[in-house]
């Protein structure tokens, strides 16, 4: 009947009899990192290793190498559960859109009981990690775990979803200081506020390729909901204001001239992806957010932890 779609294997938590996928644990693995898209981390962990290392610097100016390992451990487990949890949940809206009806979730390479292990497995390690660390971590963990799940329900309830995204990805650089320090600092606390908004910003950018799929199906996002101009004028000014963040923290932290000559390249970045992103032309989309996105956090590491290192952080 017409409107009525077959239901994917993955819908029911089945396996399909063939996906291409090896049927052994490796294979599931393998696909499981792709439904993850464990690569990604890249936009989260320089942030995060900005913050523990000017904790570390301002604290007693070594770096703590196992910390820093833990740290790295948590955040990319993190991750993977956050991510593990948006497919699943939202499984059904990929099926409909014609942009992700490729996921593994959807063509069945990965079971719904397969995405659920890795997620739980991924949630597992991250408290354990937080444990090593030290107790504020520990008891701060669970709360760190509600935006990661809250976010995928937010496009079925508001038009701002992207601002839940930013407020997860703001717990990371914030989690990372208090590995370090076990102590809350509101240092971090700018510098998280800096990530979300960014993040936050660059949703907006890739929610607008989803426009008419989303109107079609009542996903709520900004673009969908005012437009992919009001969309793109609202990641703009998000971009702005995590320039002035990143300067806050700057003053904060007492940075040095390494630090701003990198926001500096930061600021050309956000220039440069909001130059070949237009509401009538998206064909650049997703240079915009891979590759422009991945080389900002990167490219502030670079510059955070040189600036560090001439200031006089020892390993």
């Amino acid at each position: 009947m017409e409107g009525i779609r077959p239901v994917s294997p993955a819908a029911t938590g089945r396996p399909a009899a063939t996906d291409g996928t090896p049927a052994g644990s490796g294979g599931r693995a393998r696909a499981f990192l792709r439904l993850v898209m464990i690569e990604h981390s890249v936009f989260a962990l320089p942030f995060a290793y900005i913050a523990a290392l000017t904790a570390m610097f301002l604290d007693d100016g070594t770096v703590h190498w196992l910390t820093l390992l833990i740290v790295t451990v948590a955040m990319v487990a993190m991750r993977t559960f956050a991510m593990a949890a948006n497919r699943i949940i939202d499984r059904e809206i990929d099926a409909r859109n014609p942009r992700t009806a490729s996921r593994e979730l959807v063509t069945g390479a990965v079971s719904v009981r397969t995405a659920w292990t890795g997620a739980l497995i991924a949630l597992a390690v991250f408290l354990a990690a937080a444990a090593l660390l030290n107790p504020l971590c520990l008891m701060l963990a669970p709360l760190a775990v509600v935006p990661m799940v809250v976010y995928p329900y937010g496009k079925r309830f508001t038009d701002y979803p992207h601002a839940i995204l930013g407020l997860a990805q703001a717990i990371g650089p914030i989690g990372a200081w208090i590995a370090v320090t076990g102590s809350w600092s509101w240092e971090a606390v700018v510098l998280g506020l800096a990530v979300g908004v960014w993040i936050g910003g660059f949703d907006l950018i890739f929610a607008c390729q989803d426009v008419a799929a989303d109107r079609a199906e009542g996903v709520r996002s900004v673009p969908a909901r005012f437009s992919i101009a009001a969309a793109l004028h609202g990641a703009r000014a998000c971009h702005v204001l995590t320039l002035a963040l990143l300067a806050w923290f700057a003053v904060l932290s007492d940075a040095g001239v390494l630090f701003w000559t990198g926001l500096a390249v930061v600021a050309a970045a956000f220039a440069y992806e909001h130059s070949i992103v237009r509401p009538g032309d998206l064909s650049r989309l997703n240079r915009a957010f891979f590759t422009v996105n991945g080389f900002v956090g990167i490219s502030l590491f670079v510059f955070a932890l040189a600036d560090l290192v001439v200031r006089g952080l020892t390993a």
